[in-house]
């Protein structure tokens, strides 16, 4: 019976002992082979839109935590980290920096730790003189435009009545998303040739900070 059924299939060529070599090496396998499954469709993109908007609130709440933890060079360095990607939300820059700011903003002081965060929007060219912070310390974030940053090393101290001399060293670009830190004594001239926009934290409201004045020779 099961060689006739092979013969009607055309899978034997003559008697019943082809018959059984044949289902042997071709029908008995095949129960056992893994069926092979195709998509007709491609699998879906994955979401890429998964990232949470940055507020500002969050922001401060997350600067503070790393201050609190780390109050020195390191973890301001987080923090600085942590500006870049903020800066790379664009929701964010435009809540905070609209056509509307001006060129000193605060847009949060902490009333623990009194460091500051500031928006700037420089509507044309700018240029300031060699300075540091005191006895601060500050970040830079670009949002929008190019700063053309400048480093000096210290050649004099600088008094009360005497500015300090000072030389420069590099002189480097700040593009939108960089971030940079400068500590206490660090000493930096910004130049903007055109409309800018940042936003800088401040170790302290520097407007209560009096500080000393330097030249370039």
């Amino acid at each position: 019976m099961l060689a006739d059924w092979l013969t009607d299939l055309g899978m034997v060529q003559s008697g019943p002992q082809a018959a059984l070599d044949t289902l042997a090496r071709s029908v008995i396998p095949a129960l056992f082979r893994k069926p092979i499954v195709r998509h007709n469709a491609p699998f879906p993109e994955p979401d890429e839109d998964t990232g949470m908007a940055h507020t500002l609130e969050q922001f401060a709440a997350s600067c503070h935590d790393i201050l609190t933890r780390e109050s020195g060079p390191a973890g301001r360095a987080k923090v600085c980290a942590l500006l870049r990607e903020v800066l790379k939300d664009a929701e964010f820059v435009a809540k905070n920096l609209n056509d509307q700011t001006p060129e000193r903003q605060i847009l949060y002081e902490d009333p623990e730790l009194k460091f500051c965060i500031l928006a700037h929007y420089y509507k044309g060219a700018k240029a300031s003189p060699p300075h540091d912070h005191g006895p601060s310390w500050a970040i830079y974030g670009q949002a929008v435009g190019e700063t053309e940053m400048s480093d000096f090393e210290l050649l004099e101290p600088a008094s009360e009545d005497k500015p300090g001399k000072v030389r420069k060293v590099r002189t480097y670009k700040l593009t939108p998303g960089i971030a940079h830190l400068y500590n206490e004594g660090d000493l930096h001239a910004p130049t903007r040739s055109g409309p800018t926009r940042l936003i800088r934290i401040e170790g302290v409201n520097m407007e209560t900070v009096r500080r000393h004045k330097y030249v370039a020779v």
